[in-house]
């Protein structure tokens, strides 16, 4: 029996090796591809801090302009019109004075 349990290792042996063959080929190819790609790429370190772009702040038409200006006067008037009939609003009001607090 002993020479059973010597082929069995042999053979278990046999087998890790061609395991950690195989192993090492796929570990090389994975690091070529890798720095085949990095290269490709041209890769920069990333960094941390995104870029800096300038924000641009689109122009309103001068269109535009008149026809807000128009509706604000509209909604202005309405509101003034409304206090002048005596309605009574469930809001309260709000004060149209900037108070500042010292303590």
């Amino acid at each position: 029996m002993p020479k059973n349990r010597v082929e069995k290792l042999e053979s278990t042996v046999a087998e890790l090796e061609s395991t950690v063959e195989g192993l090492t080929e796929e570990l090389v190819e994975s690091k070529e591809r890798i720095r085949v790609l990095e290269n490709a790429l041209d890769t920069q370190p990333p960094s941390r801090v995104p870029d800096r772009r300038p924000v641009e702040t689109p122009q309103a038409a001068p269109d535009d302009v008149e026809a807000a200006t128009a509706e604000a006067a509209t909604e202005v008037e309405d509101d003034v019109e409304g206090a002048d009939e005596g309605e009574a609003d469930d809001e309260p009001q709000e004060s149209r004075t900037d108070e500042i607090i010292v303590a």
